[in-house]
């Protein structure tokens, strides 16, 4: 394919100047010449004319006092002597008055030449008559006319060329010089919108006006460059900032731009997601997979993007957590869309506690209902049959009806107190014995140890100090431990409770030898709501007992609680009350 070459208007101007130059050269030098030919053969003509008149006046002083007879080779020797002297001359001829030729001499030089280019004829006089006796004629060959026309057309058109080629000469350097000067300006402006700001043109040996050009335009660069700086300072600051922002974010954030690549992510992000910076960065977001092998948000984005950039909300599960991720589009102030924001919420424990919330509404239920269903029977068959039965089954009946009340009550108080215990109510405290506490709960639960024969042992180190406690709290939270002690004890085992005291603390341990809890489940047992749901777990209840143990002793006490266990061989429950006193039993 031809590339087509298309001609600047400035080359345009070049090309025409140069032709234009060129004919009025061409012109001026062939009128020149043809003016200077025709003054040449002018010039000629007179030459040849004073010729042939001196010829006639010296024909006429050689012939005026000689024979008629010797005139002939008088002018012949005349006329051969001028011949030999000229030899542009090529003929002389001598005519009387009747054009009668009375001696006809031609040059040597010219015997092959047929006709003269120049002819000019002078009358011969008679000097005493005055009065016209013949003419003589000169032939002229124009050989000098001809050499001088020649050698002056040859200097004209040198003369002219040389003119023209400096002309030219002088009009390609100057476009070069113009040339050059735009060429450095062009490289300058290229520069700068390269973004090399501060460029400077070293201008020399140009002109003025061109100069103020370079001045003006090294101005310009230098401003440009001191507002590139500033500029550059308040973009950095504000990016900083929003990194800052970003970066500082409790919950996880990835910025994506419109081709999906990521260009920012958080620290709380990496964490939630289990990458690096580097892992993340500069990659597509649509290519990160989830602990189960799976695109998470490829189709979320699909979605996000078919929706005219609507928020997408979706949750995504990493490593046993479960990730809220809310895709929110991102504009500019002038409402360009340039991508947009997965925002990443750590919503496991959320998840968990609707979990355990919907488990311990299930339980409640069912645990209420079991109560509910056993007393309204009861009552019911006393009710109408009570006049039947003798006296020791309706005190059986009566019985079973009072442990019922005393279940359903102990759950009531469970959830009055679960309410109660998570509130911010400041507990009042008072110095206690907690030896004496302990022996107390241990007297009051004894009823249904031994309906199971288990054995209770309270042992304790010396001085035990009396610390600063709500009674009903800790007394209560003593009692979820002792019954959870007894629920989960085979029968004929035995259950110790251990007080003891270091520097800072009085440590209360409950320990049983029943089924024993699997260490994943040790760090959950103390969470509201959770129960261990297993072949060796099966006792119903609300899961709030031990969960109130740890709001109790940590939430209103300032203590710690514990457990230590093995599955087969029992647990240990415990918990730690900061000395208050230095009071002593």
């Amino acid at each position: 394919m031809d590339k087509k070459v298309s001609l600047t208007t400035q080359n345009r101007l070049i090309i025409f100047g140069l032709l234009l130059s060129t004919v009025l050269i061409m012109a001026i030098a062939v009128f020149s010449v043809l003016n200077i030919q025709k003054k040449l053969n002018e010039g000629y003509q007179n030459f040849g004319q004073v010729i042939s008149k001196t010829l006639a006046i010296e024909s006429n002083e050689l012939t005026k006092n000689i024979p008629d007879e010797e005139i002939y080779n008088t002018l012949k020797s005349h006329t051969d002597s001028i011949l030999k002297s000229h030899n542009d001359i090529v003929f002389i001829e001598f005519t009387d008055n009747s054009g009668n030729v009375i001696y006809s001499g031609k040059n040597e030089a010219h015997k092959s030449t047929q006709r003269p280019n120049i002819t000019v004829s002078s009358p011969l006089t008679d000097v005493i008559n005055n009065s016209p006796i013949g003419s003589v004629t000169v032939g002229l060959s124009g050989n000098i006319i001809s050499q001088i026309s020649s050698t002056t057309r040859a200097s004209l058109l040198f003369v002219f060329a040389v003119a023209w080629l400096v002309f030219a000469f002088v009009i390609l350097v100057n476009t070069y010089l113009i040339t050059r000067e735009l060429r450095i300006l062009h490289d300058g402006v290229q520069k700068i919108s390269s973004g090399n700001f501060g460029y400077k043109i070293e201008g020399e040996n140009v002109s003025s006006e061109v100069q103020e050009l370079f001045n003006s335009f090294n101005d310009m660069s230098a401003r440009l460059h001191i507002y590139e700086e500033q500029n550059i300072e308040q973009l950095t600051l504000e990016r900083n900032k929003l990194e800052a922002v970003l970066m500082s974010i409790a919950n996880g954030v990835v910025v994506c731009d419109n081709n999906d690549t990521v260009v920012l992510v958080n620290n709380h992000a990496q964490n939630l997601l289990e990458v690096t910076e580097e892992q993340m960065l500069n990659t597509s977001i649509q290519n990160y997979i989830d602990t189960e092998g799976n695109f998470c948000f490829k189709d979320k984005i699909e979605e996000f993007k078919a929706s005219e950039n609507k928020f997408v909300t979706f949750n995504i599960n990493v490593d046993k957590r479960v990730i809220k991720s809310i895709i929110s589009p991102m504009y500019t102030r002038s409402g360009d869309y340039v991508g947009y924001i997965i925002v990443l919420i750590d919503v496991t424990k959320e998840t968990e506690m609707d979990l355990m919330r919907s488990q311990f509404i299930s339980n409640v239920s069912h645990e209420l209902r079991t109560p509910v269903t056993v007393l309204r029977s009861y009552i019911d068959t006393l009710y109408h049959l009570g006049s039947e039965f003798d006296y020791e089954t309706q005190k059986e009946f009566i019985g079973t009806i009072n442990n019922e009340i005393i279940r359903l009550q102990n759950m009531v108080n469970d959830i009055l107190d679960f309410s109660r215990m998570d509130s911010d109510i400041e507990l009042e405290k008072t110095f206690n014995d907690i030896v004496q506490l302990t022996e107390n709960c241990v007297n009051q639960i004894q009823v249904l140890a031994q309906e199971k024969h288990l054995t209770i042992e309270i042992s304790k180190d010396n001085e035990i100090p009396e610390i600063l406690f709500n009674y009903d709290s800790i007394e209560r939270a003593l009692r979820n431990l002792l019954s959870n002690a007894i629920k989960y004890s085979p029968e004929g085992k035995k259950i110790r409770v251990h007080i003891s005291k270091d520097a800072d603390n009085v440590t209360l341990t409950v320990q049983d030898e029943g089924c024993g809890i699997a260490p994943e489940y040790q760090k959950k047992v103390f969470d509201r709501f959770f129960r261990v749901e297993n072949d060796t777990h099966t006792i119903k209840g609300t899961g709030l007992g031990l969960h109130l143990v740890k709001t109790a002793i940590e939430k209103h006490h300032g203590g710690k609680v514990f457990v230590t266990s093995e599955v087969g061989a029992g647990s240990t429950f415990g918990f730690t009350l900061p000395v208050n006193s230095a009071v002593t039993v």
